[in-house]
């Protein structure tokens, strides 16, 4: 089953990699946030003028996302955590979620070095363990897309040691996540307008 749940426009145009069956729980007990995250995938587009223009906080496609996701309740969020053990009381900090929503967490991952892959899944372990999250998602860029990075002029800004599927999946399978049900989706080629 799994990925076989996704429409088949996502099937085609993302590499998709799932864990411990988030796919089927995002689905059925999340239908809501399922409907924004196949909506929010289906609308995206990746431009050439967002890949050539100059980088600064956020990337115009992370902009996108996070933009359409707010529109739609998703919010920026920050967990204060903490373990108490007797009367000690021990700062579990963690990073904030880009897109979150009633216990599913978004992480867009676009052009960061590739340790910002380890905070995330640290991140979504932790909550999960806390029962603060569901399932967590991992929006990211196939390996694919270098060759139009290199066309562009653009590879050396997009090099093997920032966020793309390669450096993802090892951590993953490691059991970088944990426990935590991971949806991750890797922006290919197909979706690529040239604008």
């Amino acid at each position: 089953m799994g990925v076989d749940l996704l429409p088949e426009f996502i099937k085609t145009n993302y590499e998709v990699h799932e864990w411990k069956h988030a796919c089927a729980i995002l689905k059925y007990d999340f239908p809501n946030e399922w409907d924004d995250l196949i909506s929010v995938l289906s609308n995206f587009r990746l431009k050439r003028s967002d890949i050539v223009t100059p980088g600064g906080r956020k990337s115009p496609i992370s902009n996108f996302i996070d933009a359409y996701l707010y529109e739609r309740g998703w919010e920026e969020t920050q967990f204060n955590t903490a373990i108490k053990v007797d009367e000690n009381t021990y700062e579990s900090p963690t990073h904030k979620i880009d897109c979150y929503k009633n216990g599913v967490a978004i992480e867009i991952e676009w052009n960061n070095k590739d340790p910002f892959y380890d905070r995330d899944l640290n991140n979504f372990r932790l909550l999960f363990e806390l029962r603060t999250i569901s399932v967590g998602v991992i929006i990211t860029r196939s390996d694919e897309l270098q060759a139009i990075f290199n066309e562009l002029g653009k590879g050396a800004s997009y090099g093997a040691s920032t966020t793309h599927m390669g450096k993802l999946l090892p951590r993953i399978e490691g059991g970088g996540g944990g426990g935590c049900p991971i949806i991750a989706f890797g922006i290919t080629p197909s979706i690529y307008v040239e604008d």
